[in-house]
């Protein structure tokens, strides 16, 4: 080989040298970047400021009637309307004679039984005046108090065996107390309106055969109404700490206030909540329906030191903390919620938050927080 060639390929075998050893300085650098970017993550945080707050928690419910009940008769009959005319919405006052059942012939029925009593006492007079002269005017005086169309007076007093004995055998206790039973019976034939209020619905009109147990109509109560307000569980012990509640229509405006009357012992199935009856009380003229919709409202039910966070921070009471460029998990209380927002309880003044829940990366070796207003 030549002396020229050699020189020549030595030159090119160094050229080759340092472009190879530039090429892998720069992959190496390229590495090196690219490591740094998988180890080190900006996230969102949030300094935590505690303040004492008073939040206003809310349920929804419907209003009903304390009382309501079907109307029915023991006795069978022609159905006859009472003082007013039934239909539902109709209004009625306590004893107001709702219905009646034709009852002549009961009437009629129970005025000869008692006429037979007064004829059985007037044909015992003789013995009685014989037997029981110093009683002669007490049983003279019963006689003359039997009306046909009144109920009978008091039975008298016997003063001694003998004379309560007389009577028994002669039956006249005996028919005394069937007439009473059967004045028992007759007062089965009205219906007296057992209180204030409305008619829900008629299911028959007076005209109608009717029979026993068979529904007539269905009132209520419209001077005693209660909401049932579900509560969730976690909410219960405060509502039930506080006793009352404020109501509010449709449009948010005041109507009433209520307090506990009753709570269910077992959850509901369908809204895993606790099911709270409240009494309502309406405000100074205004009217309270049945069947309204209303919400509950309790002030100032919780009133301490508390932060308040996106929901997306929080997971199964649990929050992260940004702490030496770590991310660190803490346990906390969530006390009430608003919106995208929670309350919570349980951090320190300064704190540094994560603002979404986020399991740590093994991979990232530091965490840089970006503030968030």
């Amino acid at each position: 080989m030549k002396k020229s060639q050699i020189i020549l390929f030595s030159v090119t075998l160094v050229l080759t040298g340092i472009i190879y050893a530039i090429v892998l300085s720069n992959k190496k650098t390229e590495i090196k970047e690219v490591k740094g970017e998988e180890t080190v993550k900006y996230i969102p945080v949030q300094v935590v400021k505690n303040e004492n707050r008073s939040l206003k928690t809310k349920s929804y419910g419907q209003v009903t009637p304390y009382t309501e009940l079907d109307v029915a008769f023991e006795v069978q009959g022609k159905l006859e309307k009472g003082a007013i005319k039934l239909k539902p919405g109709s209004k009625f006052r306590f004893n107001d004679l709702l219905y009646k059942v034709d009852s002549e012939e009961m009437f009629f029925t129970l005025s000869a039984r008692k006429a037979q009593l007064s004829n059985l006492l007037i044909n015992l007079l003789a013995d009685i005046e014989l037997d029981f002269p110093e009683e002669f005017e007490k049983w003279n005086s019963f006689i003359e108090k039997i009306d046909p169309v009144s109920f009978l007076p008091e039975f008298p007093q016997c003063n001694t065996d003998k004379e309560k004995m007389f009577f028994t055998a002669k039956g006249v206790f005996s028919e005394y107390l069937n007439i009473k039973s059967l004045e028992t019976r007759m007062s089965k034939y009205l219906f007296l309106a057992p209180f204030n209020g409305y008619v829900v619905d008629t299911y028959a009109e007076p005209g109608s055969i009717i029979n026993p147990g068979v529904r007539i109509a269905r009132i209520a109560n419209m001077e005693s109404m209660e909401v049932k307000l579900p509560i969730a569980i976690d909410l219960y012990e405060k509502f039930k700490e506080k006793g009352f509640v404020q109501f509010r229509n449709a449009e948010n405006v005041p109507i009433g206030s209520g307090k506990i009357i009753r709570t269910s012992n077992a959850i509901n199935q369908s809204t895993q909540s606790i099911d709270v009856y409240y009494s309502i009380e309406p405000l100074k003229g205004v009217a309270i329906l049945s069947n309204q919709y209303v919400t509950a409202e309790i002030d100032n039910l919780i009133s301490e030191s508390m932060c308040v966070v996106p929901s997306s921070a929080v997971k199964e009471n649990a929050i992260y903390l940004l702490r030496n460029e770590k991310l660190i998990q803490q346990k906390i209380s969530v006390i009430g919620s608003k919106q995208d927002s929670l309350f919570i309880h349980g951090l320190n003044d300064n704190d540094t938050l994560l603002l979404e829940y986020n399991v740590p990366n093994n991979k990232i070796k530091k965490y840089i927080g970006i503030e968030r207003q």
